[in-house]
């Protein structure tokens, strides 16, 4: 129903950020759980730069337009879908911080927890204001 609009759009994004966030939850809480196996290596979650790049690739034309006569070639400049970008875990293989192997430092996690947390409850007041305009329109 909302689906060409503004509001379908910060919905649908608001929803992918969220469900990211649900996502980063896990992966901070599978390093913290594992915090103390050897040769364990802490991963994270990446998005939000391929999220911006998306969504800048959709208002900027490129340079020069290229000619493209069959589907395989190379396009320079093409529009990327915001719904089509997913989150990718990234595992950390290049640092150690202990004897062990390990390099999950727990302290650095319950912080990426708290940030993340604190960034869940924005995005949900977000889409609550968001609904409640509709509200108001509504009445």
């Amino acid at each position: 129903m909302f689906e060409g609009s503004d509001f379908g759009k910060s919905i649908g994004l608001l929803k992918r950020s969220m469900d990211v966030s649900i996502m980063r939850r896990e992966v901070i809480a599978d390093n913290v759980a594992n915090a103390d196996v050897p040769n364990f290596k802490r991963s994270t979650v990446n998005f939000e730069a391929s999220l911006k790049k998306a969504l800048e690739s959709e208002v900027q034309k490129p340079v020069l337009e290229l000619a493209v006569t069959n589907p395989k070639h190379i396009q320079i400049g093409k529009a990327v879908d915001w719904k089509a970008v997913e989150p990718r875990r990234v595992l950390d293989w290049a640092t150690t911080a202990k004897n062990n192997g390990n390099n999950v430092d727990p302290e650095q996690e319950f912080m990426d927890s708290l940030r993340n947390q604190l960034q869940y409850t924005l995005m949900t007041q977000a889409a609550n204001f968001e609904f409640n305009q509709v509200n108001q329109v509504l009445k």
